[in-house]
């Protein structure tokens, strides 16, 4: 998985362009429990909870991004307890009508009834 981050100098949201490669770390980043949906993005770039942030995704597989307008409602700090990733994650706009959500859980599939650990719980 790799991510950058660029800010747009005409506006107060940032972009952060993620690529997952595999299914395992699209679940890892995957956040359910967010209403809406919402995504774990590794960063070192600060951010506060409320930010806008646009993120351009590209899933497994696929070769087009996916524009997720997005606003950062968990932040993880360096040094985290349990060796976690810094990073923040996002929860997905309610102009898409849960359209990136269904897409995620689609190319999850069975992964969603998973126990394994993700980079939020």
């Amino acid at each position: 998985m790799s991510t950058s981050t660029s800010t747009n100098p005409t506006s107060t949201s940032r972009i952060l362009t993620m690529a997952v490669r595999e299914k395992s770390a699209l679940f890892a980043a995957y956040m359910p429990f967010v209403s809406n949906g919402g995504l774990f993005v590794p960063t070192e770039k600060p951010f506060k909870l409320g930010d806008e942030v646009l993120v351009l995704l590209t899933l497994p597989d696929e070769t087009e991004r996916v524009p997720a307008p997005s606003r950062v409602v968990w932040i993880t700090p360096a040094r985290a307890q349990g060796n976690r990733v810094r990073g923040i994650g996002v929860q997905f706009n309610s102009t898409d009508k849960g359209a990136t959500r269904r897409l995620i859980e689609t190319h999850l599939g069975g992964l969603l009834t998973s126990a394994s650990r993700t980079h939020t719980l």
